[in-house]
């Protein structure tokens, strides 16, 4: 199993900047796939960004040049750097893996943007 937990969430001003941490249970570069999600209210759960599986990074079209993920291995710690943030990046923010054909899912972190 893996168990994630994700911090760094909270309420900051349009323009503003977040930093996401997702702490894993297990050597993250035994992990195959890493990577955040977000939902917010009344909208279907969405990639914001990944790790892929040759080593590279996918991002959502809407976060492209503002957000970007990085990893330290030896902290086993995934990272969403979030920069110019917006209202409408207002959401539940999850740390997501892939182990061992399984999907595993962090208890979310909230983050709040307002205008």
């Amino acid at each position: 199993q893996v168990q994630l937990v994700e911090s760094g969430g909270g309420l900051v001003q349009a323009g503003e900047s977040l930093r996401l941490s997702c702490a894993a249970s297990r050597r993250i570069d035994s992990i195959n796939n890493m990577g955040w999600y977000r939902q917010a209210p009344g909208k279907q759960r969405e990639l914001v960004a990944s790790f892929t599986r040759g080593g590279g990074t996918n991002y959502g079209d809407s976060v492209k040049g503002r957000f970007t993920i990085s990893r330290d291995n030896a902290q086993n710690t995934v990272y969403l750097q979030m920069n110019s943030l917006k209202p409408e990046n207002t959401a539940v923010y999850y740390c997501h893996a892939v182990w061992s054909w399984y999907d595993y899912w962090g208890q979310g972190t909230q983050v709040t943007v307002s205008s």
